[in-house]
């Protein structure tokens, strides 16, 4: 099984940054694709940012502002962190946010169907 663990949300106006990690261990080994979800009440949870070996992928409500990244991408490394850089946050960013984990090379859809480990969520309010 894989854990995750997110960190680094909070309260940010609207034009500014925020980081967020997400640390998996476990066994990670069958850890292909990692991504980002956010979800806000009454809505689906949405995928925004995946990466694995080959790529990385952005939903277009993100891309240009939001950087996906990961430490120790290399399949033999038992200690994954996961990153999301967001830039230019506007206030329909505002969401949970979930680190996820699949067990095969990133979908061009991001669904959620396709990850089996999840987070419990890291918050993310922007102020106008």
């Amino acid at each position: 099984q894989v854990q995750l663990v997110e960190s680094g949300g909070g309260s940010v106006q609207s034009g500014g940054s925020l980081r967020l990690s997400c640390a998996a261990s476990g066994d990670t080994s069958r850890v292909y694709c990692m991504a980002w979800f956010r979800q806000v009440p009454g809505k689906q949870r949405q995928g925004i940012a995946a990466i694995d070996r080959r790529r990385s992928r952005y939903d277009y409500s993100v891309h240009g502002r939001f950087t996906i990244s990961q430490d120790n991408i290399s399949q033999d490394s038992p200690e994954k962190t996961l990153y999301l850089e967001m830039n230019t946050l506007k206030p329909e960013d505002s969401a949970m946010y979930y680190c996820a984990a699949g067990p095969a090379y990133c979908g061009p859809y991001l669904r959620v169907s396709e990850f089996s480990a999840w987070g419990r969520g890291t918050q993310v309010t922007v102020s106008s």
